[in-house]
């Protein structure tokens, strides 16, 4: 059986990836968590991967680790789980905006952490986040206009590797109130209602850990 190893669920953006990639998909899995920045969790996580970062993915002697590349492996591995679009032109989109959300974002990561269990009102965020939310925005349109898609529907049709990029980022808008257009709003309100993502939830509210840093903000 596959080993996903991950982090707080409450705060671990990068944990959720995989996780709600495999949950969604009804692919059986073993989840093993190590709550992060605490005393022994480097190490703790380092048996797992060389980064000593999560997540990481046990596939008996293979071991991936990156939330972008287990979910590359994911999506091989079980081709029927269609993580790519099957056009050519929409799997090169979506797989360009995957890498985008993978090594980009880094003022809408520091200035809206991920915290599940919190949802506080709107503010104004400064020039440099609201274009990160404008961008984030742009590319759901953008994808969901291309397909002609209904409200409720997926970047590229099935919920895909694309999608399990972007689901941090509809818990990080629910938390912090983002006001958005009207087919992104949609396709976040898709995302946060997924059962898998449901089920990520009431993990994170079940969980007790605390990190004042990301609760304060």
């Amino acid at each position: 059986m596959l080993t996903l190893v991950i982090g707080n669920k409450n705060y671990s953006s990068w944990s959720l990836r995989p996780w709600v990639y495999l949950a969604h998909h009804g692919i059986r899995f073993e989840e093993r968590r190590i709550p992060l920045y605490v005393p022994g969790s480097h190490e703790a996580l380092l048996e797992h991967a060389p980064t000593g970062l999560a997540p990481s993915l046990q596939d008996g002697d293979v071991r991936v680790w990156e939330s972008i590349a287990i979910l590359e492996y994911l999506a091989e591995r079980f081709p029927a789980t269609c993580g790519w679009p099957s056009d050519a032109s929409a799997r090169a989109r979506a797989r360009a905006i995957s890498a985008e959300m993978h090594a980009g974002f880094r003022n809408l990561r520091q200035a809206l952490p991920m915290n599940c269990r919190r949802v506080v009102p709107a503010r104004d965020w400064p020039a440099e986040v609201q274009a990160d939310i404008d961008r984030v925005a742009a590319i759901w349109t953008g994808c969901l206009e291309a397909q002609g898609a209904d409200a409720g529907s997926f970047l590229f049709g099935a919920f895909g590797v694309a999608d399990a990029m972007f689901a941090p980022v509809a818990f990080r808008f629910r938390t912090y109130s983002v006001a958005l257009p009207p087919k992104a709003r949609a396709y976040c309100g898709a995302l946060l209602a997924l059962p898998a993502m449901q089920s990520w939830l009431a993990g994170a509210v079940a969980e007790t850990e605390t990190m004042p840093k990301y609760d304060s903000v």
